[in-house]
């Protein structure tokens, strides 16, 4: 399982990618860049109001970031002027540099900002030093947003229309979530807090050197998004992984999906009776993990991407056994 994962993560360096369109309000262009598979399947959202680009979410590596950028540029004339961190996971913030690169300023809250240093020492230390997958010199370099907000940030667009930048009151997928709305539509753009039709990533926030995964967090937060696009019948959600789906559809679609995966991890713990303590330890989990991923690719067979559980599981197992 670590060997597919790094060799996704090494021929991240190569890139092309799938693009799609979604129309927001007249004069404004929702639009979906989605990786490789050596990309993680990332999901880069970009809006055209007609004379400037704004992109949500920068990709896991520079390449994948450039990718970006060159799937803009051969699509419209309108220059990317800022950059959108949803929530702090490599993927959203590793490809800034290329973003800042370009002239775009970048974006996130100031509790999002204030985790990516502790997020990218954990994530550079294993993939450097575990997985061998980059070097210290080549493992992307963290560049900090050069904008932060708290609450809510309200930024105007050149055709009129808004963007509201809605910080959460807990975090979810990971320890801070940001929300994006098209003001015109009610669309919404939320990064990994829902992956649509896709397996989840399950290991939780970093705090301190170590993964936290929050699963009431994550519910509580999955459940603000539908009044976020309230008066807005036809509002979509852009999800960090899979297709642009109507907003209820996808927050209760995710909401199955996290109990189904509750409910494999308890049925597991049951199996293994007295020793469900290797569940919660890398040493002796790993057959637990194959079999709860199993699990959830039975009950999903149409999902995406089933090896995100195999990959990330064992942070909900950490904070669990703790």
């Amino acid at each position: 399982m670590l060997n597919q994962f790094t060799a996704l993560a090494t021929a991240a360096v190569l890139t092309s990618a799938v693009t799609g369109t979604a129309s927001a309000a007249p004069g404004t262009q929702v639009q979906v860049h989605t990786s490789v598979p050596a990309g993680f399947n990332t999901n880069s959202v970009w809006i055209d109001d007609g004379q400037e680009v704004t992109v949500v979410d920068s990709q896991f590596t520079s390449d994948l970031a450039r990718a970006v950028v060159a799937d803009i540029g051969r699509q419209t004339r309108s220059p990317i002027r800022r950059v959108i961190v949803t929530h702090p996971n490599p993927d959203k913030f590793n490809g800034l540099s290329v973003f800042h690169g370009a002239g775009a300023v970048s974006i996130s809250t100031a509790a999002t900002a204030a985790q990516m240093p502790g997020v990218h020492a954990y994530k550079q230390y294993y993939w450097v030093n575990m997985a061998k997958a980059f070097s210290a010199d080549t493992y992307p370099r963290l560049e900090l947003p050069k904008q932060t907000f708290t609450g809510k940030l309200v930024v105007e667009l050149k055709n009129g229309d808004t963007l509201s930048l809605i910080e959460l009151a807990q975090g979810g997928v990971s320890g801070t979530q940001t929300v994006v709305r098209v003001d015109s539509t009610g669309d919404l753009i939320v990064g990994d807090l829902v992956a649509n039709r896709t397996h989840a990533w399950l290991e939780g926030g970093v705090d301190t050197g170590k993964p936290v995964f929050n699963l009431a967090a994550w519910r509580a937060s999955l459940q603000q998004l539908p009044g976020l696009a309230q008066g807005h019948a036809q509002a979509r959600l852009f999800a960090g992984r899979g297709p642009v789906l109507p907003v209820a559809q996808a927050v209760q679609a995710q909401l199955d999906y996290l109990k189904r995966a509750e409910s494999a991890v308890t049925a597991e713990e049951a199996a293994l009776g007295a020793r469900r303590t290797d569940l919660y330890g890398a040493a002796r989990q790993a057959p637990s993990i194959a079999r709860i991923q199993a699990a959830l690719a039975q009950d999903f067979p149409d999902y995406a991407m089933p090896d995100l559980v195999g990959y990330s599981l064992y942070g909900w197992l950490a904070t669990r056994g703790r």
